[in-house]
């Protein structure tokens, strides 16, 4: 390919995984955009797995549509097959394989962060377009993507600590994507939140901003 061929993506949206103490959280901002026109003001871009699974998303909308539709069909069906619930690590490969081959064969263009609880404890992995996987260990504790990352790490980078409880990993996603919100134009109208611990996954935060004139 010649180089004046390559475009550069750019992925408009603020997603953000954190480890805290028995619990991994996931949050993400609520605004779809199409160039400089928003499209939607209230699509989600957090979705439970398999009750004890989730995952974040940013890129082209029918891909990552599409590629959840078919991460959760193939995990049921392994969990037929094997007649065991697949471990978080077993998903989290098997959607970096997914994105391999869909950026290969199809052009599609996703990237996931993606968080569960098994027996290994809370876990949080960045699946990037490429299909390559990253493991975000407990010592590391944090991971944002998409155009509004470079302010959510600012706010994570500050204030992530070491076995921090649920509510202090709340209110530390919340904080996070509401630093993108106030200064990414491709991030905004509110913040989802899901945690995931060992009871299952659950929304526990759904907060929409209007800024409608009278």
């Amino acid at each position: 390919m010649d180089k004046n061929d390559v475009t550069f993506l750019k992925t408009g949206t603020t997603t953000v995984g954190i480890i805290c103490k028995d619990v991994v959280i996931l949050a993400a901002d609520k605004r779809a955009t199409a160039g400089n026109l928003i499209v939607i003001k209230d699509t989600e871009k957090v979705f439970s797995v398999m009750g004890n699974m989730g995952i974040t998303t940013a890129g082209t909308v029918s891909d990552i549509q599409l590629t959840v539709k078919y991460l959760k069909a193939e995990l049921n069906l392994k969990e037929v097959r094997t007649g065991r619930k697949p471990t978080v690590k077993e998903a989290a490969t098997l959607l970096s394989g997914m994105n391999y081959t869909n950026i290969r064969q199809m052009g599609g263009i996703c990237q996931f962060l993606f968080a569960g609880y098994d027996n290994k404890g809370p876990q949080l992995f960045d699946i990037y377009p490429d299909g390559s996987i990253t493991n975000i260990s407990a010592d590391v504790g944090f991971v944002a993507s998409g155009s509004g990352s470079v302010f959510a790490f600012g706010v994570l980078e500050d204030s992530w600590k070491k076995d921090m409880t649920e509510e202090q990993g709340v209110e530390l996603a919340f904080r996070a994507v509401n630093a993108a919100l106030q200064r990414d134009t491709a991030s905004g109208e509110g913040i989802d939140v899901l945690v995931i611990d060992k009871n299952g996954a659950k929304k526990i935060l759904h907060k929409v901003l209007s800024k409608k004139l009278n």
